[in-house]
Parts: C-alpha cells; sequence; structure tokens
C-alpha cells in the first residue's frame, strides 16, 4: 500500500519542540548541537501564489516518486535509509490544500467534494547522492528530481502536460555528539526540496489551469447571491484517515505492545473549524486501554492539517481475537465525516519463548503437487576460512519440513542439499536434471539456501557451495546462473531465498579504491528474491532459537504469524511484509544490530504474486514475545 501523506505537526507537539531548542540553546549555547531540534523552526514556509481556485484536484502520485529512497553510508560507515518520496509528497499536498477549494489524494486522503481536475505527478528522472569528501564537519548532498504533471479532466481527457524539476544542493551538518556520525539537518534538506518542488508543481497547475478556465475560489463565493450557511449535513468538509501503527510493524497486537492511532485530519472547506474532535470505539478489550477515547484538535484553518494520535500500552495477557477500532472526527459546525473502521487482530504473548521447530499440521486436503523446492544449507565449509553459518543445515531441513507440512509439497517434489553434499555438481544437477525433468510451465519454484555469498567488484552476487571459496569465483555458483537455470524451467513462479553471510570476493574494489554494493536485483530473471539482508556482514543467527534470525521468522511466517488477514492462508505478500518488518525490528530491539530483509523485485500492493499461497496451517497459533 502507497503510504500516506505526512501531516503538519500539532501546536502543543510545536511549543514542546521551542521549549526542547531553549534547553538545549541553554545547555550548549549558539553551538551546533541544537541544530536538529532547531531545523524544523527554520523551515521556510510555502510561498503565497496567490487566492486559491475553484478547482476540487485529486492528485496521484507515481510509486516511484512516493516509495522513493536511498540507502547511504553515515560518516561511520554504518547503511542509512532516508525516505525522500514520503516528505516531498506530504509538502505537495500542503501546497495544492493552500491553492485549491479541496485536495484529495489518491490512495490516502479523500475529500468531501468530489473532484473535477486529476492532477498525476509521474517521476521520470531521480538522484540523490552524499559527496563524503570529509571537508570539515559537512557532507555535500545533491537531490535532483525530474517530473512530469499531467492535468485529466474527471472523464479522463487530457488537459495539458508541465514538465518541473528541481537540483538542490546543500552541505549537510555532522551532529556534534561524541560518535559524530550522522547528518543533523537532512530532515531539513528534504523539506527545502519538497517547498521547491511544491513551487514548480504550483506554478505550473495555476498556469495549467487558468488557461483552461479556473477562477479564484473567492470569486466564486462573492459571485453567489447570498453567503451558504455552513452544512450540517451532506458532504463534510472534514475529512481523515487513520492509521494503527504498532511497535514492531506488524500489524498484529500483541500482549505488552505499544499501539498508537493516529489521525491525520484536514479541513478542505472554506470555513475555519474551531473544536475539531477525533473520538474512539469499539472492541473494549483495546479501546479500553487507552487514557483518552477523544482527543481534541483546536482551530483547523481552510486547507490546514494536523495529525492527532491516540497511544496505549497493551496488558501482557490478551485473548486471541479479531478487533475493530472505530474512529469518527466531527466540529459541531459541520456535518460529521464518514466514521472509519480499523480491524486488527490480537494475540498474546507466552510466557516463554515458543519452539517452532514443532512443526504445525497442514489444513486438510491442501496439497500442492506443482510445488517444487530445492533447500541447500551449508553450516561449515571445506575451505576453514570461510564463516560458519552454526544453522545453516538444520535451517534448510526445516524449512523443507515445514514447506511440506503447511505448505503441502509432496516429498517427493523436495530435494534437500547440506553440508558436503551441497557440492557444485550437486546443486547444478538438482537445477539442471532433477526440476526441468519434473516441473512444468505451471509449477511454483521455491529454492532456500542458507550460508554464504560473495559479492564481485561489480556487486556481482555468487552463492558458495560446499566446495567454495572467497579468493575465486571458479567454485562459485553466480546468482545469474541460478537464475538462468530457472528461467529454463520457464515455471509459472520462481521464489529465492537466502540467509546467511555476504563477504567480498577477492579484494572486492574496482581498482579505484571503491566497491560495490551486492547486486540482488540485478542478475535478471523472473523470480522474486527474498533475502536476509542487502548489505555485508553476518546475517543474525538467533542463539535463543537456534535458527538464523531471517529463518526464523521465516518459519513463524509459514506457521500461521503473517496471516494478518486471518483468512487461513499465508501468501507470499503477507510473508514479504512480515520478514521486512519482523527481522528490521527485532534485529534493532533484541541484537543492537541493523538488518533489513530485501524483497526484489518490490512486491506492489496489486501484484498478482502476492496472492501466491505458500502455506495453510491447520490453525493459527498464538504469536509470542521475539
Amino acid at each position: 500500500m502507497t503510504p500516506g501523506p505526512s501531516i503538519l505537526i500539532s501546536s502543543h507537539r510545536t511549543r514542546a519542540r521551542w521549549a526542547l531548542v531553549l534547553v538545549c540553546l541553554w545547555i550548549v549555547g549558539l553551538s551546533m548541537g541544537c541544530e536538529k531540534l532547531a531545523s524544523a523552526l527554520r523551515r521556510t514556509p510555502l510561498p503565497d501564489m496567490g487566492p486559491r481556485l475553484n478547482n476540487s484536484v485529486r492528485l496521484t502520485f507515481d510509486p516511484a516518486l512516493s516509495n522513493m529512497k536511498s540507502t547511504y553510508k553515515n560518516d561511520c560507515g554504518n547503511l542509512r535509509e532516508v525516505y525522500i518520496g514520503t516528505e516531498l509528497e506530504s509538502v505537495m499536498i500542503d501546497a495544492a490544500a493552500q491553492n485549491f477549494r479541496a485536495v484529495s489524494v489518491a490512495g490516502g486522503i479523500t475529500s468531501p467534494t468530489p473532484p473535477d481536475t486529476e492532477i498525476l505527478v509521474t517521476v521520470e528522472r531521480s538522484s540523490f547522492r552524499l559527496i563524503q569528501d570529509h571537508l570539515y564537519d559537512r557532507v555535500p548532498a545533491d537531490l535532483k528530481i525530474d517530473a512530469l504533471v499531467t492535468f485529466k479532466d474527471m472523464s479522463g481527457r487530457e488537459l495539458g502536460q508541465q514538465p518541473i524539476s528541481i537540483d538542490r544542493n546543500q552541505r549537510l551538518i555532522l551532529e556534534p555528539t561524541q560518535k559524530r556520525c550522522d547528518y543533523g539537518n537532512i530532515d531539513e534538506f528534504l523539506y527545502e526540496s519538497g517547498v521547491a518542488l511544491s513551487t514548480e508543481f504550483i506554478r505550473v497547475s495555476r498556469h495549467q489551469l487558468t488557461a483552461a478556465g479556473a477562477v479564484p475560489a473567492a470569486a466564486v463565493a462573492s459571485a453567489a447571491k447570498a453567503p451558504e450557511p455552513a452544512p450540517k449535513a451532506g458532504r463534510s468538509p472534514l475529512s481523515f484517515k487513520a492509521t494503527v501503527l504498532d511497535e514492531n510493524g506488524n500489524l498484529i497486537l500483541e500482549g505488552g505492545e505499544r499501539v498508537r492511532v493516529r489521525v491525520d485530519l484536514v479541513n478542505g472547506g472554506d470555513q475555519e473549524l474551531q473544536q475539531v474532535t477525533a473520538t474512539i470505539s469499539g472492541t473494549s478489550a483495546i479501546v479500553a486501554q487507552f487514557p483518552a477515547t477523544t482527543l481534541s484538535a483546536g482551530r483547523l484553518q481552510p486547507g490546514q492539517s494536523r495529525s492527532l494520535e491516540f497511544a496505549a500500552t497493551l496488558p501482557q495477557s490478551v485473548q486471541s481475537q479479531k478487533a475493530e477500532i472505530h474512529v469518527t472526527v466531527s466540529d459541531p459546525s459541520v456535518a460529521a465525516a464518514p466514521e472509519q473502521v480499523l480491524s486488527v487482530a490480537m494475540q498474546p504473548t507466552a510466557a516463554n519463548a515458543d519452539d517452532v521447530d514443532q512443526v504445525p499440521a497442514t489444513a486438510a486436503g491442501f496439497k500442492r503437487p506443482n510445488t517444487f523446492l530445492l533447500s541447500i544449507g551449508i553450516g561449515s565449509y571445506r575451505d576453514t576460512q570461510l564463516p560458519v553459518r552454526k544453522y545453516g543445515a538444520s535451517d534448510a531441513e526445516m524449512v523443507a519440513t515445514y514447506l511440506q507440512s503447511v505448505g503441502g509439497i509432496p516429498a517427493s517434489n523436495v530435494r534437500l542439499l547440506q553440508d558436503w553434499k551441497a557440492l557444485r555438481p550437486d546443486i547444478d544437477e538438482a537445477l539442471l536434471d532433477w526440476l526441468p525433468a519434473h516441473a512444468g510451465k505451471d509449477a511454483i519454484v521455491i529454492v532456500y539456501f542458507a550460508g554464504v555469498a560473495t559479492v564481485s567488484q561489480t556487486g556481482e552476487v555468487y552463492l558458495l557451495p560446499y566446495d567454495g571459496s572467497l579468493s575465486s569465483a571458479s567454485r562459485s555458483y553466480p546468482l545469474k546462473d541460478l537464475e538462468a537455470a530457472l528461467a529454463r524451467v520457464k515455471a509459472k513462479q520462481a521464489i529465492v531465498l537466502f540467509d546467511g553471510t555476504v563477504s567480498r570476493l577477492g579484494s572486492g574494489t574496482d581498482g579505484r579504491g571503491k566497491s560495490s554494493p551486492p547486486q540482488w536485483g540485478a542478475a535478471g530473471g523472473s523470480s522474486i528474491r527474498l533475502v536476509s539482508t542487502g548489505s555485508l556482514g553476518k546475517s543474525i543467527e538467533d542463539e535463543k532459537h537456534r535458527h538464523g534470525l531471517f529463518t526464523y521468522y521465516f518459519l513463524r511466517a509459514l506457521r500461521g504469524d503473517a496471516d494478518t488477514n486471518r483468512d487461513g492462508e499465508v501468501t507470499l505478500g503477507e510473508t514479504a511484509s512480515y520478514l521486512s518488518q519482523k527481522v528490521s525490528w527485532a534485529s534493532k530491539a533484541q541484537y543492537g544490530q541493523e538488518q533489513r530483509p530485501l524483497v526484489l523485485p518490490p512486491l506492489k500492493p496489486t501484484d498478482p504474486s502476492g496472492t501466491l499461497v505458500l502455506a495453510k496451517p491447520a490453525a493459527i497459533t498464538a504469536v509470542e514475545a521475539p
């Protein structure tokens, strides 16, 4: 699902931020120690582009903009992600609300006023770079975006197109902390870029729509015979979007977990709303945990947006059940906006850690004779210099067991290769002889690999068989060869999973002192790849549960924990989302490390591959605390 827009912070948070800044300034004077706190207060306001136009617009953002993010290394060499698209969209939405009579966002905020114009923003080119030249404490940042704005009426007829672009350059300032790792004003840089892009966006929009005959909303109001009273019924100018946010981000509310309900409000009308409130109700088991069930947003000017949050901590003991949270917003002067209902699953936290080695039973009659599995696990290598993957062999066996049980794969469709039985010729035989002889065009093929992978100078990825080496690729198994073998099978769908250690092959440089990151998504082919980590290093092995952390949560996903809609089936889309959320959260919370799984190519909500059923356990088991 495309993330909703960021909403402006409420006034009480602004006052709190001022207080923090004053305290910070009192402690460290005028040094850059307050840079991160003060940056939000120095933000450039959106320029006044003229009176609001009478158009009611629906904004549709290209997913390439919505999902735009970049990975970079901070000054201590740690990988960080910066979410560019979310900030840019948020500023563009605020700019649109200041310039049009009503604004709705496809997949996000709705407006009580039906749109008469659709504006599509499509990214044509984009780049984000940090140039770490280590000049003093400032790192040059460069953000370039070329986009095309398309205008249509609601019948789909195109009204015109206009290009917009920005080229922003700024030096990011290192936070003056003891380690001096991160950049304190990167959020400010993104916001300023959003203002620049929004200014261009509004400029071309006003030009295009004015040429098409649009007039200021104020002129329309003054031309009316009599002022319209504030509506008491019908469509409300007050709109909102409600979202449940749980602590570990898996959308399953677990015992002892911190839960928030965020309500993003927008006044899409022409009058100030003075007493806006938000109220939650619904299943008492969850609603009763919130200290307050009604919050006040105060005044909302025309076009203004604001965010409220209800927060609660669930008790350790909760019952497994489906629950609903009903969210309403209102103001005495207007009709109430339609109620939104948030459906969630609640599950208890077990007193002790679970045992995923107790294989769950499959649902009766669930068989998949056209699904095939090649499961490879290497715990230790012939070359003793290679990293040991303590649970590699046992993880491969457990994955094979699970997919036969809850995955419905016949034993004859499973090939298991462990340790010294996973030589390069063994893998070749399974992929080039066994698989093509049994799998047809309607087959589903799953390849699981637990062990070590290496990365060449150009970023090419190689899987290491038992007889592989870090110094040479001759005995390795290139990911592109694996993809070519899967392509020859012409299966309906291929899935590749990797859990292990990623190391440099040879010197690991391109001769200029630089090295390319692992190119997990550049090998071609049509498989979907679920990778335990996108960076170099060792994926975490969970000593408590005696599995790789990624594999541990993959097993939990298969047994039913990823079944967020509680329909009794675990899909590929649910599994991918569950792994991304759980592994990222657990690696930080339990091990103090950052391990972010990759899903390549990213699964879109409308991607048919996401509905592929991986498992159908006989019953959904309770989710325990990780």
